[in-house]
């Protein structure tokens, strides 16, 4: 029967219409095409397997012949097709963001987007402040404010250097035996700290723009490693906008822990949080007890048409 020859894998990388997948019996990697057109139920994208994934597929003819159910998936808006989204990645533990506030600055407006995602897909997020020296002492003391911020939502936060190792240790801890989706603008060191945490990888790195203040692209399309068993870290091209996708207005306050938490104690059940009174979340707002960078965060995702970007 051919399907006693089908094996299962794990996809590392994707290229188009190529793919390595690790070959879970034979532990070595093996380039396979997928058979025919996949098409997944209720879900437009412009790639039908993301790194990631746990496929079935022939040893002998290298050819993909199934994707094995989902644990999860993250997807972004994809840039060419309006219509359609893109799979960054499938089965993650965690979601890893790059920040750097200076060379190029992050805004909270794409991290609290970055954290929406997260809590829409129901997978753990950490943020990682990167590039500690370069910051002056007004920056730091600013850092330690956002760091407050996020961990009080729930959120991991670690603050790193590739120059001084700051905080490597820490983020290698949090990568262990997880599988780990790591993003970021292009520019933030996402390609220098994995080349610090695993040195033989040797990605390419560039520099910032010194004119846009933004980074050069360097990774073009996603793939996974494995420094050791266990620990896989997925990394993902650099993301200029994170579209939320697939978001209802009415349900976008379900996806901010601290609005959440409030939600039954608005006057009206259908509460939108702008203009209605007696809204627990506004006057948790003017009472300081939510921080206003999220709630504009909020208003700026609630009020454009589709929640995108």
């Amino acid at each position: 029967m051919a399907d006693l020859e089908l094996r299962e894998g794990i996809v590392f990388r994707s290229t188009g219409s190529w793919y390595e997948v690790k070959d879970l019996q034979a532990g070595q990697m093996v380039s396979c095409r997928l058979k025919g057109k996949f098409k997944i139920k209720n879900l437009k994208v412009t790639n039908p397997i993301a790194v990631g994934d746990r496929v079935l597929f022939h040893p002998d003819e290298n050819i993909i012949e199934d994707i094995l159910p989902r644990e999860n998936y993250v997807i972004r808006q994809s840039v060419h097709k309006s219509a359609h989204a893109h799979l960054l990645a499938a089965n993650v533990d965690q979601l890893i963001l790059i920040v750097t506030l200076r060379s190029p600055k992050t805004s909270l407006g794409f991290i609290d987007r970055f954290l929406v995602t997260a809590e829409t897909f129901r997978i753990p997020a950490t943020l990682v402040f990167n590039k500690q020296d370069i910051l002056d002492e007004e920056e730091l003391a600013y850092q330690d404010e956002l760091a407050e911020l996020y961990s009080g939502l729930g959120y991991g936060c670690i603050k790193t250097s590739v120059m001084t190792l700051q905080g490597i240790d820490e983020l290698k801890a949090a990568l262990a035996g997880k599988t780990s989706l790591i993003s970021g603008h292009s520019g933030v060191g996402k390609s220098s700290l994995l080349n610090t945490l695993l040195p033989d990888l040797d990605l390419a790195t560039s520099e910032v723009s010194g004119f846009s203040d933004k980074g050069v692209h360097t990774t073009t399309f996603a793939e996974m490693f494995e420094p050791e068993p266990g620990t896989r870290i997925i990394d993902s091209p650099g993301i200029k906008e994170l579209g939320l996708i697939d978001i209802e207005k009415e349900e976008l306050a379900h996806f901010f822990p601290e609005f959440r938490d409030l939600l039954n104690q608005c006057r009206f059940h259908n509460c939108l949080h702008i203009n209605e009174p007696q809204c627990a979340v506004k006057n948790a707002v003017e009472e300081g007890q939510i921080y206003i960078s999220r709630y504009m965060s909020y208003l700026s995702m609630f009020e454009n048409d589709d929640n995108r970007r």
